[in-house]
């Protein structure tokens, strides 16, 4: 585990150090300045230099989580680590608390993500419905309304977030992502709105929430669907009143926040069934765009298909592999439960596993 992910890191572009115990970890934390740690042993985490930490486990209990992040820990991962979460998770932290003057060194052939986070993928797609999605995004983006975007698991969603933002008047402030399904019930206040220092135990230093962060600019809430009833009474007093209040604190602070939200869930279904509340519905549904699933607009996979092996191509540093014509038309024809994240994975694996050329046989064997 240690090897992969170093070795995965190092191809992200971020000078890494391992440790194979608690002893040289520390030996290593006192002698470097670290902008971030991975560990599976949290108390390794050095006082004096606090550098942020993430938490690798193997144990999956809600009190394992709650405990880490209570120390301190930036975020909380299960093993087998998701590797997409994992680099997320690095991203978000590194963006939000640069902790030293140490930058990761970009890889020499591989272009990186502009720190202000203003390159963003591209929405691809000619057919009817993804000309619909960008024209939605052109309307609604330089307005302040709340926008609530839906689909199923793997369709863009947070592309669409991403989009709204960079076209909207708050494109040079703060986007600012929550998972609202990864954030237990115990943490959401803590997370969202933030902490004053001594207000629990281990709260050794002041944090700020992600409304705070977002000041200015946009919060895009993922799967607030998933959100506790508890939960969504705290964000909808925050949506209301446009003020804030740290754990621990008194005080109420004005947060000045464009809130964009994503489900993959009926939310009047939830509604129905007790499990979300109307009243934070029509807060965050002012708008709603819908983003279809890939089956809709199957004409576009060509186009994408084309696009991600352009891109797959760029991260392996090789040539990218023509396509028959009989394998698009396989392609085109398979069902995609999982949406754009799914072609995406298979467009790598017949990348990696086919000839010179994909053929039909290579999507059927390997899709």
């Amino acid at each position: 585990m240690r090897n992969t992910l170093r070795e995965r890191l190092e191809y992200e572009g971020y000078a890494i150090e391992t440790a194979e115990s608690e002893e040289t970890a520390r030996a290593l934390l006192h002698r470097l300045r670290f902008d971030l740690v991975l560990t599976d042993a949290p108390e390794i985490h050095n006082e004096e230099q606090l550098p942020p930490f993430i938490v690798l486990s193997t144990e999956r209990s809600i009190d394992s989580a709650v405990e880490a992040v209570r120390h301190g820990a930036e975020d909380y991962l299960t093993k087998p680590i998701d590797m997409n979460r994992l680099l997320q998770s690095i991203h978000r932290t590194l963006d939000r608390e640069p902790t030293s003057d140490c930058t990761p060194t970009p890889h020499p052939r591989r272009a990186r993500r502009a720190p202000s986070g203003t390159t963003v993928e591209a929405i691809i797609g000619t057919s009817p419905e993804m000309v619909r999605v960008r024209e939605l995004i052109e309307k609604v983006a330089p307005c302040e309304a709340r926008v609530l975007i839906t689909g199923e698991n793997g369709t863009g969603k947070e592309l669409v977030a991403r989009h709204l933002h960079l076209a909207s008047p708050r494109a040079a402030a703060p986007f600012v992502e929550v998972n609202c399904a990864a954030i237990p019930s115990e943490l959401i206040e803590s997370e969202l709105f933030g902490h004053e220092r001594g207000a629990f135990t281990s709260a050794i230093k002041q944090r700020k929430g992600k409304f705070e962060l977002a000041d200015g600019g946009t919060l895009f809430m993922d799967e607030i669907g998933d959100m506790s009833l508890a939960a969504q009474a705290k964000v909808l007093r925050a949506l209301q009143e446009r003020k804030i209040s740290r754990v621990g604190s008194d005080r109420d602070i004005e947060v000045n926040v464009r809130v964009l939200a994503a489900t993959n869930k009926d939310l009047r279904e939830e509604i129905r069934r007790g499990n979300f509340r109307e009243d934070l519905y029509h807060r965050i549904g002012v708008i709603v765009i819908r983003v279809p699933a890939l089956r809709e607009h199957a004409s576009d996979i060509p186009l994408l298909t084309d696009h991600f092996i352009h891109r797959i191509a760029e991260e392996y540093h090789t040539d990218p592999k023509a396509i028959e014509e009989k394998a698009l038309a396989a392609l085109q024809e398979r069902g995609w439960s999982g949406n754009i994240r799914e072609l995406r994975n298979a467009v790598e694996r017949l990348m990696v596993l086919s000839g010179e050329k994909i053929t039909e046989q290579d999507v059927l064997l390997y899709c």
